[in-house]
């Protein structure tokens, strides 16, 4: 990397969302000490008889869950979209415009075990959560009015998850929103300029540089994008340039699962704590189109910076002007590939 990178502030491009990142490497000079501070042991119970989404028991609408052995998928009983919504507008103008949106909440627990996280899974339950991921995108997609699908992960209270039971969501809805748009704008100028998707040339020019890639496997490359935001924030891309999880052959699935697990183990061991993020998939919209300029790949935002308690936020001058990060993305990656080690922390020593 050029050396100017790493002693003077500068901005760096997200060529993905046409935006840009403030980085203050003069500000995280002193030596990293990796993990300051250790959180309580988490002693969650396999089972818990209070919890919504444990097997058996009962959620808040009153339904039962099913005695389910590993992936269970549910209609979200407090739903952020409803599939019943009508269509309809307001416009008071040009300055007070709404419209109605319709769109479906869905629910995926990832295992029975209350006390289970995906990087503590099996591999083959996780494999199990790439199917289900693959199962639900195809079945949401087909609707006619989805024209787009996000499938994500929000781990841990401090990412404001209500739950601690391993699961995640899924929603469908008629607009595609404003992050995967700013994408497909990106990578489709991408394509139609070079013929070739942009994370395609992006995952070979950092496999020739190495100095932000954490793994790869035979389907994904995991790296710390050079553009990153939060302080360990990484991205899973496809090695071929599939526009959608349900384009992936069978070893790839299981690539995409190795590479999911493989990555929250370093993120565990970074602070030898369960650590939290939000995670997604970023894919092609439903809306009936091939998307060839389409280049799936995972992202994974996590908001710890020095340690088990110590967060990052996005404030002040983030909220006002630009998002701004000390720790370079080259060191994020050097401090992920150094706790590599023989799995995950609670199975070492």
């Amino acid at each position: 990397m050029n050396s100017l990178l790493n002693e003077y502030p500068h901005r760096r491009y997200n060529p993905l969302t046409d935006a840009w990142v403030l980085v203050s490497p003069h500000r995280a000079k002193r030596p990293w000490q990796g993990q300051v501070e250790k959180l309580a042991p988490d002693t969650r119970p396999p089972h818990d008889p209070d919890c919504y989404l444990c097997a058996g028991n009962t959620r808040a609408n009153g339904q039962q869950n099913p005695d389910y052995p590993d992936v269970f998928v549910f209609d979200n009983d407090f739903a952020s979209l409803l599939e019943t919504t009508p269509p309809g507008t307001v416009a008071e103008g040009e300055l007070f415009q709404a419209r109605l949106e319709r769109g479906i909440g869905r629910v995926i627990c990832f295992s029975p075990r209350h006390d289970l996280t995906i990087p503590e899974m099996d591999l083959a339950a996780v494999r199990k959560v790439v199917d289900a991921w693959a199962d639900e995108y195809r079945t949401l997609g087909a609707k006619p009015f989805v024209n787009y699908v996000q499938i994500f992960e929000n781990k841990g209270a401090i990412m404001g998850c209500s739950n601690p039971h391993p699961h995640g969501q899924i929603w469908a809805q008629e607009s595609i929103p404003d992050e995967p748009l700013k994408k497909q704008r990106a990578q489709l100028a991408y394509w139609e300029r070079q013929g070739r998707t942009l994370l395609s040339d992006y995952v070979q020019a950092e496999l020739q540089k190495q100095e932000r890639i954490l793994f790869e496997n035979e389907g994904f490359v995991a790296l710390v994008p050079f553009w990153a935001v939060w302080p360990f924030e990484a991205m899973l891309v496809a090695k071929r340039p599939v526009a959608r999880i349900t384009d992936l052959d069978e070893p790839e699935r299981d690539a995409l699962a190795a590479a999911y697990r493989q990555l929250t183990i370093l993120y565990d061991n970074v602070f030898q704590t369960s650590f939290p993020y939000s995670a997604g998939i970023h894919q092609a919209p439903t809306d009936g189109e091939a998307h060839p300029e389409w280049h799936m790949h995972l992202i994974f935002y996590p908001p710890l910076l020095r340690s088990a308690t110590v967060k990052k936020f996005m404030v002040g001058y983030e909220m006002l002007a630009n998002p701004q990060r000390d720790i370079t993305p080259e060191k994020a990656a050097e401090v992920l590939r150094s706790v590599a080690g023989a799995g995950h922390y609670k199975q070492q020593g």
